[in-house]
């Protein structure tokens, strides 16, 4: 462990605890030895658990790690992220990046100007099957159109139900991020939103145009009482039809996964990444794109 990063982790909620943390202790690159949040009991108590060491400051935290973990609402992020990368500091980050396009920006150049890594937790990228799917998917080409159905009732469940920002800003944000960049990486950039419709319960349906000519569509919810949870992909065309699924407590294999990748590439020098900064930042101007258009602007 003595060449393993040191990596303090910002937040204290559901997910935090139950992905980052575990995935940060028991991963041979990383060492959990800080925990801030603004609830230093609830710092304290995360800490203890994992044998980290409870911060009294954010400033504190950074200045005694190689990397900084954060679980927090994107508005939060954006602005940790820029004073932990301009310190130097590698970053693992959730999604969305930002509540806007220019703080997603405003991250992704910190990160270049400081020259560290920055990867975005977007588990299904990380999970082995998807890897696969998309290896396959990409070898075989000519593909015209594809789906993605995400429909869930997190937010009326008492894991998320608590969480103020998924309520604000919705399914768009929360798991609009996983499903744009799956569609992406399987048809094509993302090139143009072509239409966008929010419903009533925050049901979002979306039409989407890719790089080389395919269109997909995307059905978007965390407010319908589906069990379990429909998490559906697919493509179609010269190739036929190909499915993708979910396998359901796949998250701390997925997070091993960054792990792996993110060690590496601190300890290479290599700074690009299929789920790097600049990924969020085009997630972020998709995202951007749909609320505008629902919005009718």
């Amino acid at each position: 462990m003595d060449d393993a990063l040191r990596v303090g982790l910002v937040g204290a909620g559901s997910w935090a605890r139950t992905v980052h943390a575990p995935g940060l202790t028991e991963h041979p690159g990383t060492s959990l030895t800080s925990v801030w949040t603004r609830r230093p009991e609830v710092a304290a108590a995360l800490a203890d658990e994992h044998g980290a060491r409870a911060c009294a400051t954010f400033d504190e935290l950074v200045d005694e790690v190689d990397a900084v973990a954060l679980a927090v609402p994107p508005g939060v992020q954006a602005d940790l992220a820029v004073r932990a990368a301009r310190a130097g500091r590698h970053l693992i980050l959730e999604k969305p990046l930002a509540s806007d396009v220019a703080g997603a920006e405003r991250v992704a150049e910190a990160v270049r100007d400081a020259d560290v890594v920055a990867l975005m937790l977007l588990t299904m990228r990380y999970a082995l099957p998807t890897r696969e799917w998309l290896a396959d998917v990409t070898a075989a080409g000519g593909w015209r159109g594809g789906s993605a159905r995400w429909l869930s009732g997190a937010l009326l469940g008492e894991r998320y139900g608590g969480s103020s920002w998924r309520h604000t800003e919705g399914a768009l944000a929360d798991i609009g991020p996983h499903a744009f960049d799956l569609l992406d990486a399987a048809l094509g950039e993302i090139t143009g939103v072509l239409a966008a419709h929010r419903g009533d319960g925050d049901v979002w349906h979306v039409l989407l145009a890719h790089a080389g000519g395919a269109t997909s569509t995307a059905a978007l919810s965390l407010r319908l009482p589906v069990r379990p949870t429909v998490v559906e992909f697919a493509v179609y065309g010269e190739g036929g039809y190909r499915t993708l699924g979910r396998r359901p407590g796949a998250a701390a294999e997925s997070y091993t996964a960054l792990l792996d990748d993110f060690a590496a590439m601190v300890a290479s020098g290599t700074r690009t990444h299929p789920c790097d900064v600049w990924r969020g930042v085009h997630l972020q101007r998709v995202i951007a794109e749909c609320v505008r258009l629902a919005d009718g602007q």
